[in-house]
């Protein structure tokens, strides 16, 4: 509601001081849980001849006289305790790849969760067997290869220990920043079987799927795990404390042995796209457009540990499209980049504040503030290590593009330059420059520059800063940015310090800003409390996060003190209660929050319930979303955002999506509603059928995006994509309609 200053300000640290109150008591009465160190595990592979047929059985002949690796250790629910099933692994390698074996003993293999036969599906709700491969001994950095007794291909890249991943775990879990980039797809090969004494996977890891130093004799970073869903385990051979995660590449054990051969890989993978489409605004034409184009990508191993991919008329037709967001706020939405060409090193690529601050966002070459594809005209980028440097170099050139006779999107050059320099402990200082430049008008350019760094002290404090500038024509203000930000965790405690300033004219226009200029205080205090005597109930986490932005005159902008705590039940069902936000945002100028109502300038101060909640997902049946009850600006609002997702069998998979907001304010009242359904099926783990259909009452559309892949290594294959798009109400028409069939296949030119 609106409401004098001063009042405001007392409703918002009122609630903070109860808040550490609350707090404190719990760290009074418990003391802190000791945890043996062990010493970080050694592993040996064995060279072998020729490497086993991979048949999922480990009953070749190559395996028998290996040293086997067991011993593994829970790191869920009771870390430090012997596992409950015996995990046995074997590895060897030959002259063109490294084997890994594991036996997975259960002692009810009725019980084992199968889980989805689609690559790269979310682990943790299914059975899992994981591989980290450090294969430069960076403690940083790594490759990730798992896979589930039902035999998928999951695969990833690790960079800052898994804080520079783009997929991986649901946000309500504690380690929502630690991920794999899970869009990068290598080749190799797995194989898995399941019997009565357990479950048992081979795989295939080439030589040329992955990077690492020259020498002939090589120690990697190793780490393996298992997860057993039925009893919420997950087991480590190098055991990781609990307040991390199994991509904690630092706590990794040592794979010794490993004679990887010299080689340079050369891949060609051309395609072939056939598209039909109509556009049935256009009263021109009454029939569809037929089109064919080809292109390539090439893959030149400079040396063993630098890479160059080149792309000649990229086109990614056979990516899954956007799903559609509610905006109820003046700020921009993220979108996730879906592009494999650009997802593969994104983590080398990646500075600033994810989500807020991006110096780097690919988002933006190839697609139009409209979400309109720009065609690209090719490109290269070069990745990799050199002089003890981790390097990235990024240069695409897109199209002008015209419509009706006026250009829309200029032909742009984008260019962007990343050195990284690896520290012990978890440090790194590191570089970037961005530009893009107008190839028709050299007096249109942006450029950004940056230089960021992570300093790790000891295991439980990690600090990082960075700072950036940015010069555009026309932009004769401060154009700076700034970030410090500071954590500290262990077994009991979270706890996070962060200040940023983005300066008026600073301005990355291939990056991306949630807002435009202003300060930004963070502060984050949370409580882990375990309840290790209950079989069926897992952690509670109450804590308290205040968030405050002021405008870069140090003019109120917004403010949040959000409290709450979180349930989490040994099954991995989860809900947050009390969830009490007490929000203030400032309007400098009138803000339009749907096409009827209008917010005139002002201080507004409410107070709302929020509440996060899932069952459990790996069940066939599971529900998940966020609950928002209260005041709102002038008014009140009730918004719903749920999930409800089927698992019938491994193949088939459906998701239903409601974003439902329902908001009266005295300047009037609006409902915005938008649907999803999501269905896919898996004939095999390489052969998918998949949908995603949306209504949006906001535009009054509906979209129809169907997709068949026929997938093969690292992503190629033949796909068939079929997109719609319809205007509902009282309108009802087909607004454009295309078929698009791609194949691509990648061939080796040579080593």
């Amino acid at each position: 509601m609106h409401r004098d200053p001063e009042p405001a300000e007392q409703r918002v640290i009122r609630p903070l001081l109860i808040a550490v109150l609350l707090l404190v008591p719990p760290l009074a009465a418990q003391s802190p849980t000791s945890v043996t160190t062990h010493p970080r595990p050694v592993a040996q592979a064995v060279r072998v001849a020729t490497g086993p047929v991979l048949d999922g059985r480990l009953d070749d002949s190559v395996w028998a006289s290996v040293p086997v690796l067991a011993g593994f250790l829970q790191h869920e629910p009771f870390d430090d305790r012997p596992a409950t099933e015996r995990s046995e692994v074997r590895i060897v390698f030959d002259g063109e790849a490294l084997y890994i074996g594991a036996r997975l003993h259960d002692s009810d293999a009725s019980g084992i969760v199968r889980g989805e036969v689609r690559r790269d599906a979310e682990l943790r709700e299914q059975d899992a067997f994981i591989i980290i491969l450090d294969t430069y001994r960076d403690r940083q950095n790594g490759f990730v290869f798992a896979t589930t007794p039902a035999g998928i291909e999951h695969d990833g890249q690790l960079t800052k220990e898994g804080e520079g991943g783009l997929g991986g775990p649901r946000v309500l879990r504690r380690d929502q920043a630690a991920a794999p980039n899970l869009a990068w797809d290598g080749t190799w090969k797995v194989a898995t079987s399941v019997d009565s004494a357990g479950w048992t996977a081979e795989f295939r890891i080439p030589f040329e799927t992955l990077r690492y130093a020259g020498g002939r004799d090589q120690e990697w970073g190793l780490n393996l795990a298992r997860f057993i869903r039925r009893k919420s385990e997950e087991d480590f051979w190098s055991p990781v404390p609990r307040q991390y995660t199994f991509y904690r590449v630092s706590q990794a054990g040592t794979l010794t042995g490993v004679q990887p051969p010299t080689r340079r890989i050369a891949l060609l993978t051309p395609y072939g796209l056939g598209t039909a489409r109509r556009n049935y605004l256009d009263p021109t034409t009454d029939k569809a457009d037929a089109s064919i184009e080809f292109g390539a990508d090439a893959k030149l191993g400079l040396t063993q540990s630098l890479t160059a991919d080149l792309t000649y008329n990229t086109d990614f037709a056979q990516v899954e499209v956007d799903e559609q967001q509610i905006n109820l706020t003046r700020y921009n939405l993220f979108f996730p980049e879906k592009r494999p060409f650009f997802l593969e090193n994104a983590g080398t690529f990646a500075v600033g504040t994810p989500q807020s601050v991006d110096l780097f966002f690919s988002r933006r070459i190839g697609i139009d503030p409209q979400g309109r594809p720009v065609p690209i005209i090719g490109g290269a980028r070069l990745t990799g290590r050199a002089a003890g440097l981790t390097l990235g170099l990024l240069d695409i050139q897109t199209q002008h593009v015209e419509v009706a006779g006026l250009s829309v999107t200029p032909p742009n050059n984008f260019a962007m330059v990343r050195v990284l320099r690896e520290l012990p402990n978890r440090s790194q200082v590191g570089a970037i420059a961005v530009s893009r430049l107008n190839t028709d008008s050299t007096g249109d350019y942006n450029v950004t520059l940056g230089a960021d760094g992570r300093l790790g002290i000891g295991d439980v404090v990690t600090l990082d800063a960075y700072v950036a500038r940015t010069e555009t024509p026309g932009r004769n203000g401060a154009s700076n940015a700034f970030n410090l930000a500071g954590t500290y965790t262990t077994r009991q405690w979270e706890a996070t310090l962060a200040a940023r300033q983005v300066d008026e004219d600073f301005n990355p226009e291939v990056g991306f800003l949630e807002r435009p200029s202003f300060r930004y205080y963070n502060v984050r205090l949370l409580r882990h409390l375990r309840t290790p005597k209950s079989s069926w109930f897992r952690e509670t986490r109450p804590h308290i996060n205040f968030r405050w932005y002021d405008d870069a005159n140090g003019r109120p902008q917004s403010r949040l003190l959000h409290i709450d705590s979180h349930f989490l039940f040994a099954n991995g069902a989860f809900f947050e209660a009390p969830g009490l936000n007490f929000v203030r945002e400032v309007l400098r100028v009138p803000f339009q929050i749907s096409d009827t109502v209008t917010l005139q300038p002002g201080q507004y101060d409410w107070f709302e319930f929020a509440s996060n909640f899932n069952t459990n997902l790996s069940s066939p049946l599971s529900v998940g979303g966020t609950l928002t009850l209260g005041e709102f600006y002038t008014g009140r609002r009730v918004g719903l955002q749920a999930n409800v997702t089927a698992r019938p069998n491994e193949r088939f998979f459906a998701t239903a999506r409601v974003d439902y907001q329902n908001v009266h304010l005295d300047e009037g009242h609006f409902n915005r509603v938008l649907l999803g359904l999501r269905l896919a099926y898996a004939f095999t783990p390489s052969v998918f059928l998949q949908s995603l259909t949306q209504y949006n009452n906001g535009d009054k559309s509906l979209s129809n995006n169907i997709r068949f892949g026929w997938v093969g290594p690292a992503g190629t294959g033949l796909f068939l994509v079929i997109n719609e798009g319809r205007e509902t109400g009282s309108n009802s028409r087909p607004l454009d309609r295309a078929i698009i069939v791609k194949f691509t296949k990648q061939m080796e030119l040579g080593r």
